[in-house]
């Protein structure tokens, strides 16, 4: 037999085409059903991975979010909680085979102005999407069986702030369960990707919603700030960072507005000796560098067994030199590009920090594009319980790897942290996931895989991870009396 040589597998390139997306010049806020100009300062929104400018954002200022709130408040009053659940199902429902319908070119507008790979928001987040609309259409005329009571009531008006790491998807998240209750909504999407969010809000039109039911204000921390704190608010719902959800704590706090907050984790992934290492491989790349780390219950911290310790970290390297970098719209991109200029800066000073305090760094050998925010997929070995990068949430692509002996050691080990929003177990045996997952103080534990999401189950936090369930039933309860 001829000898044959082994050579590395090249893809051709495979972009998805922008045509399919019209970006408008410039956008305004949406307000009862219209969109319209704002009265702050117009901003501009990038596409982080060559650093073009995409479009020109309207600011909303306080007598903006004022309109906003009203217009709210007058569609909740008039229509949207008078509306028999039927009658609002079907609005839900339209709006669902509409997001299935123009499902393409929102997951080419959401990667273009968040820079995560194309095949994450093609497969994963806008199928979601529509998955939560298509769910909550269904609980619309059902709410007596959600757990508030016979004839459970709507809150009011709901204003809703969003992170930038799933735009579209954690619109979805706020606003399906909202509508689905009764209640109306003043959305403020993140200053750095307001387009899908822009693009929702032409959907609701084409879905004939009723005007004020959804509005649409865009803006940076102030206009996310003056929504929260408005009187004619009646419940606040945030995902975001640990810090900017404590102050929204502290700035409702003596009032009667409900509130949930979905913050920061820093999760534990734990891999135990008998857990099927190749599997666990998988979903340790899945958690940790799916959306290029930016997720709040990403599996930041790896805990394995020290008896398969070496193994397992050779065949991750070797799984880590294989994953590809680059274009975002390219259906064969792995790791796309960091959100922002200013989250890459956060994500070099933490990895630097591990590298002060001795940790051992790695990173596949790789190109980055010259124009863009770029960072490599890292490791980083030799890592203790004191060191930041194991206790702070860097919300990118860096993994810290710990070990451990003995089970209670994995789970004082995972549970040394003030969040608390998720974990993975892997192993062999299914008395033990009930066991650790009994254990772990963690909102939720993932058992032989990582970072699933499903519309019926709920998610949430313990600690400094925040309160309150999204998804599943739960969700339902953050919007009834």
């Amino acid at each position: 037999m001829a000898k044959t040589t082994s050579a590395a597998f090249e893809y051709a390139p495979a972009p998805e085409s922008r045509s399919i997306v019209d970006i408008k010049p410039s956008y305004g806020l949406f307000v009862n059903g219209e969109f319209v100009d704002g009265h702050g300062a117009a901003f501009k929104t990038l596409s982080p991975a060559i650093e073009e400018v995409l479009a020109e954002i309207a600011e909303a200022d306080q007598a903006d979010v004022d309109a906003a709130v009203k217009a709210a408040r007058k569609a909740y009053d008039k229509v949207w909680s008078r509306m028999p659940g039927r009658e609002r199902a079907k609005y839900l429902y339209r709006i669902a085979r509409i997001i299935q319908e123009r499902a393409r070119e929102l997951a080419v507008l959401e990667s273009l102005d968040n820079g995560k790979p194309i095949k994450e928001s093609r497969d994963v987040d806008v199928p979601l999407v529509a998955a939560h609309f298509f769910y909550y259409a269904g609980w619309a005329d059902k709410l007596e069986y959600a757990g508030r009571g016979a004839d459970p009531q709507p809150l009011g008006v709901a204003g809703q702030v969003i992170p930038w790491n799933f735009p579209l998807l954690m619109l979805a998240w706020k606003i399906a369960p909202a509508l689905a209750c009764g209640n109306t909504v003043v959305l403020k999407p993140a200053e750095t990707t307001p387009l899908t969010a822009l693009l929702f809000a032409e959907i609701c039109q084409q879905a004939d919603l009723p005007p004020g039911v959804v509005n649409i204000i865009t803006g940076a921390g102030a206009t996310g700030q003056a929504l929260v704190s408005h009187p004619g608010v009646d419940k606040v719902a945030f995902t975001g960072s640990t810090e900017v959800g404590k102050a929204i704590a502290r700035a409702v706090a003596g009032t009667d507005k409900r509130v949930t907050l979905e913050l920061g984790g820093k999760a534990a992934n734990i891999v135990f000796d008998d857990a099927p290492i190749d599997q666990a491989v998988e979903g340790i790349v899945d958690g940790i560098f799916f959306n290029q780390g930016h997720v709040c219950c990403a599996g930041s911290r790896l805990l394995v067994q020290e008896s398969v310790f070496e193994e397992l970290l050779e065949r991750l390297k070797r799984r880590m030199s294989t994953l590809r970098m680059g274009d975002p719209l390219d259906k064969n991109t792995d790791i796309g590009a960091i959100n922002s200029a200013e989250q890459l800066h956060r994500i070099r000073e933490l990895s630097e920090v591990g590298d002060a305090e001795g940790a051992e760094r790695w990173a596949a050998a790789c190109d980055l594009p010259a124009k863009g925010y770029w960072f490599p997929p890292t490791i980083f070995t030799g890592v203790s319980q004191a060191h930041r990068i194991a206790r702070e949430e860097i919300f990118g692509p860096v993994l810290s790897v710990l070990t451990f002996r003995t089970p209670a050691e994995a789970v004082e080990k995972a549970n040394n942290t003030p969040y608390g929003l998720s974990a993975g177990v892997w192993t062999d045996k299914g008395s033990r996931i009930l066991s650790m997952a009994d254990k772990l103080r963690a909102g939720v534990v993932w058992a032989n895989t990582f970072n699933k999401f499903d519309p019926t189950s709920p998610f949430g936090g313990y600690k400094e991870s925040g309160y309150g369930r999204e998804g599943g039933r739960h969700g339902l309860e953050g919007y009834l009396k």
